[in-house]
């Protein structure tokens, strides 16, 4: 797809019955996101979210799904200690129905892509809002916005590419720099907040059917308003990706 200029559709998913109704709608990936901590349990963060979490709700989204790609999340210190611990913790993943396995951050990160790839182990890598970083980034903000603050992004993007990855999820970056970065790079890339310039989009699966308490983030866009139906409004949101309909930069970006 990412050859052919195809855009690439993903959304969040963490069970039987929305894997089934996403994959029917066309979504190209399914991500199992270590946000459930927050949209399923409750949690203010990702952070509380567990390995054997992730792996039941991987399997649970695995046995439903026959076409789209799966990914899913590493939580919150399943990959911080070492490559082995990460390779452990991945396989688990794997094991539970996962094609692909997802993780935050850069340049301490690409040591462990490397290994994780070269074991067999696919890997998609997230840059710019980490949300298991959520503290240290001192709250819920937009990064690289000035090319002292962009310059590190692009360095780490392409240090993640050469380690092995094969996506990279860029979350809440100036859109500037993500169609920057996806012309440099030569994996796909997938943006959320990120700008219509990316290879893909993702959103989270409540968030972009209006399931949300309080103001959606800027870069969501309510795709219930109009359709008869959550099957309906899932399929907007694909065709309106493919098209390049969503996001609008004026609107849903930064």
């Amino acid at each position: 797809m990412h050859t052919r200029g195809e855009k690439i559709a993903m959304l969040t998913c963490y069970d039987a019955i929305f894997a089934r109704i996403l994959d029917d709608a066309g979504v190209d990936v399914l991500l199992i996101g270590d946000s459930l901590g927050m949209v399923l349990q409750g949690h203010p963060s990702t952070l509380p979210v567990t390995v054997s979490e992730m792996v039941y709700h991987t399997a649970c989204v695995a046995r439903a799904n026959r076409t789209a790609w799966v990914i899913a999340d590493m939580p919150f210190a399943s990959y911080q200690e070492s490559a082995e611990q990460a390779y452990r913790n991945a396989a688990l993943l794997m094991q539970a129905g996962a094609q692909m396995v997802k993780l935050e951050g850069g340049g301490w990160t690409a040591p462990i892509i490397s290994f994780l790839v070269e074991r067999g182990i696919p890997v998609c890598a997230h840059l710019g809002f980490t949300p298991q970083s959520v503290n240290a980034l001192g709250g819920y903000r937009i990064q690289g916005r000035d090319e002292s603050a962009a310059a590190p992004l692009r360095r780490q993007a392409k240090e993640i590419a050469a380690a092995g990855a094969d996506l990279l999820v860029l979350e809440m970056v100036p859109a500037s720099l993500a169609r920057d970065l996806t012309k440099e790079l030569s994996i796909p890339l997938i943006g959320i907040g990120a700008g219509a310039g990316c290879g893909g989009q993702v959103l989270v699966l409540h968030d972009m059917l209006g399931l949300t308490h309080g103001n959606p983030p800027r870069f969501v866009r309510n795709f219930m308003d109009g359709s008869t139906s959550v099957a309906g409004a899932i399929e907007q949101y694909v065709a309106d990706v493919k098209a390049g309909r969503f996001p609008d930069d004026a609107t849903h970006s930064f």
